[in-house]
């Protein structure tokens, strides 16, 4: 995609080869998404091996060797090793997901995105609390699906607890929530995984009502009676924070308590920013096809135009009341800029702010448990209200 706007400056430009198995292999002793996927001790053999950055040739590296673990997952399971068959299908579901990441724009990335849904689904059923997938009925227009895809998990022996619906960004996605549904159901929190709007299974594209998705969820939560949901949690992760945001701010008296964790809400959809923003550090590739792909545009002129339209300041949301509300990030967040968090601070009702080193979500050992802990006293009734 060529643009003025969009254009960045001569010394920007995408990661070559070399370059992204750096970043890659960096990412990976840190653990941090997306490369927490790989193991420690066969990462760099599998990163050196990457072949490019196109799709097929991404897509069908990646693919090929999660084909060859999922057999041997599928042989363990059919021979009766639980233990076994649950591990590989884990090594399995991160190698299809590394083929489709960050976006399923090619034929063999599409084809690892499906696997990895599958082998996720395979190895949560060996854990202590198990996936019930879930398709909830949406009432889709033209071109939308008709159900959204919830994969719910519950902690063992609670008859009614609370509950948080979470969803990733635009290339982590529900099965990429494990971490914090584990974390949760620690502490007796039930968790409902989505996608972010636009991505995965998502019926809709990134559009500016696609809260629709995200109410048809939070109705079927609250109309169940087998768990305490009359004020749910969300956790909104990278971009997902935006609609964590604006459900806060749209139903307030139906939400315990909001995370955006790394998500903007004016700033970052303005055209300053998208051509800042192109290349970031902090991202591997394809930042701007993928944000494309999740809201449904084909070229600049479309990119800029329904990024614009997101925008909750020139919505009129952000003067209104809001549930509690806490905005996480890294201070040196080069994909979503930190100013949309003095604006939200500068309007509506107060709310709880947690800044961390770093880049884009603040990534420290200390981040996620500092969300759940929040998460936990709001849905638990113990933290603070609208």
């Amino acid at each position: 995609m060529t643009n003025a706007v969009l254009d960045a400056p001569l010394t920007e430009r995408p990661k070559n080869l070399a370059e992204a198995k750096a970043w890659m292999n960096q990412r990976l002793a840190a653990r941090f998404h997306p490369m927490n996927a790989l193991s420690l001790e066969e990462g760099p053999a599998l990163i050196d091996g990457v072949p490019g950055l196109d799709g097929e040739a991404w897509g069908g590296y990646w693919g090929r060797l999660g084909d060859e673990v999922r057999l041997a997952a599928d042989e363990a399971a059919s021979q009766g090793h639980p233990a076994q068959a649950e591990k590989l299908y884990q090594k399995a579901s991160g190698l299809y997901f590394m083929g489709r990441f960050p976006c399923p724009n090619h034929p063999a990335k599409l084809r690892c995105a499906q696997a990895e849904r599958e082998t996720y689904l395979a190895q949560s059923r060996y854990w202590q609390a198990p996936i019930e997938r879930v398709a909830i009925p949406f009432d889709w227009r033209a071109d939308e699906g008709h159900e959204v895809v919830a994969l719910v998990r519950r902690p063992q022996g609670l008859d009614k607890p609370p509950v948080v619906i979470m969803w990733g960004g635009v290339d982590a996605c529900k099965e990429q929530m494990t971490a914090a549904s584990d974390a949760l159901l620690r502490h007796g929190v039930a968790t409902v995984a989505i996608d972010n709007a636009g991505t995965g299974e998502s019926p809709v594209r990134g559009v500016p009502d696609a809260e629709r998705q995200f109410l048809t969820v939070m109705d079927w939560v609250q109309a169940r009676t087998d768990w305490r949901a009359e004020r749910v949690g969300l956790l909104g992760r990278s971009f997902g924070g935006y609609w964590a945001t604006k459900l806060a701010h749209m139903v307030p008296d139906r939400i315990a308590g909001a995370v955006n964790w790394g998500g903007g809400a004016h700033h970052m959809f303005q055209p300053e920013w998208i051509s800042a923003s192109r290349y970031p550090d902090s991202y591997l590739m394809e930042l701007v096809e993928t944000r494309c792909m999740m809201l449904g545009a084909s070229d600049d002129g479309e990119y800029l135009a329904a990024f614009k339209r997101l925008s909750l300041l020139d919505q009129g949301l952000l003067d209104q009341r809001s549930a509690p509300l806490l905005l996480v990030n890294g201070r040196e967040d080069k994909q979503c800029p930190v100013a949309d968090i003095h604006l939200l601070l500068d309007h509506g009702s107060p709310k709880t702010v947690r800044m961390f080193p770093g880049g884009h979500m603040g990534l420290t050992p200390a981040t996620l448990p500092t969300i759940v802990e929040w998460l936990v006293r709001q849905v638990s009734g113990a933290g603070v209200r609208s």
